[in-house]
């Protein structure tokens, strides 16, 4: 009989925790935020990996890119593989001035590994600032990529932090 009440006692005082506690109503909103910050982590990583990767892009997708005309694009595919960002740079600049290539690379680039990259080729990610690639540098190794977004996002927003991870690999 002790155990009864016991038991009954407890499920009481569980059943009023709970009710006090709201756990329920959170419960329920819980998974409505997270529906809603994953949307907006698809919508940033959907505009984010709008840039075409120089290696792998056909001569059709180049030429969609903005200031990639046909035949810069047919000149582009001609000199796959690219071993790095540098040497894509160094095609474009045969014809077209350097302001017009970096233009080119907003859209169009070889991704930059971040634990091997040279400052150079950090330089050319679009937007680069010194105090940017000094903070590059400063955190290799990088382990993973949450890594990268933990410690470049203590110096630029969430958007921004995605927008560079287009540009770069591990």
């Amino acid at each position: 009989m002790r155990r009864m009440i016991l038991a009954a006692t407890l499920s009481s005082a569980v059943l009023v925790l709970a009710a006090c506690s709201g756990g329920a109503e959170e419960a329920a909103e819980k998974p409505d935020m997270v529906e809603a910050s994953d949307a907006a982590a698809e919508d940033t990583a959907a505009e984010a990996s709008t840039v075409l990767d120089a290696n792998t892009a056909t001569a059709e997708q180049l030429a969609g890119a903005e200031g990639v005309t046909p035949e810069l694009a047919e000149a582009i595919v001609a000199g796959q593989p690219y071993a790095s960002v540098t040497d894509l740079n160094a095609k474009l600049v045969e014809t077209l001035s350097d302001e017009e290539a970096a233009n080119v690379l907003v859209n169009v680039f070889v991704p930059v590994n971040l634990n091997t990259g040279t400052e150079e080729e950090i330089r050319l990610i679009p937007g680069m600032t010194d105090k940017m690639v000094h903070e590059f540098e400063e955190y290799r190794p990088y382990a993973d990529i949450s890594v990268f977004d933990r410690e470049i996002g203590k110096y630029v927003d969430e958007a921004e932090v995605a927008r560079f991870r287009s540009y770069v690999t591990l």
